[in-house]
């Protein structure tokens, strides 16, 4: 018969599954990170890991949904002390930096990354989805900040700047120089 967990066990073995499968998935990516190696690195068996998650993918979805929390809570906390497009500008470059440190958040057209959303259900990937889309809508919406542009092509623009970052690797300069440039030279001609 399986070990039953307290609250409190059961919640720090949650936070070291998602910690542990965060690191995995960085290394090794979605298709190569196995439950028993997430499992025996913390010490569960692997049937104990079903009472955490229903499966390997309803995991990776909590780390990747907790891992979009923290960047929205950056940018709200930056933005919070500058409150200003230079604020903005500030939050973008820091989002730009936890970007580099998590592949997976942004390298979304990799076959691995692919193999993961797919699994997902339809409500599962329009959430991943529209929460990119309405968190960047939710930080130009602030009182303080006033578009030159429409707002659709705001929001178009700083996803493609973002998006540079899969192209860091091929850059013959520092990619977050280069971002840090781009988002420098831009922020005024999108923001009043």
């Amino acid at each position: 018969m399986p070990k039953g967990f307290t609250k409190e066990e059961k919640k720090v073995i949650t936070k070291k599954l998602m910690e542990e499968c965060k690191l995995n998935w960085q290394k090794f990516g979605y298709k190569k990170t196995s439950i028993d190696i997430l499992c025996q690195n913390i010490g569960i068996s692997k049937g104990s890991f079903y009472n955490f998650f229903d499966s390997k993918e309803a995991l990776f979805y909590h780390v990747i949904k907790e891992t979009q929390k923290h960047l929205y809570e950056i940018i709200e906390e930056i933005i919070s002390q500058n409150q200003s497009k230079y604020g903005v500008a500030k939050a973008l470059k820091e989002i730009y930096l936890e970007y580099s440190k998590s592949s997976f958040m942004y390298d979304t057209k990799n076959p691995d990354f692919l193999s993961f959303f797919n699994k997902l259900n339809e409500q599962q990937r329009q959430e991943l989805n529209d929460r990119s889309y309405l968190g960047t809508k939710f930080m130009l919406s602030k009182s303080f900040l006033n578009l030159k542009i429409d707002e659709d092509l705001a929001i178009s623009i700083l996803t493609a700047l973002l998006a540079s970052i899969s192209q860091k690797d091929n850059m013959l300069c520092d990619s977050m120089e280069v971002f840090g440039f781009m988002i420098d030279h831009l922020i005024d001609d999108i923001f009043k």
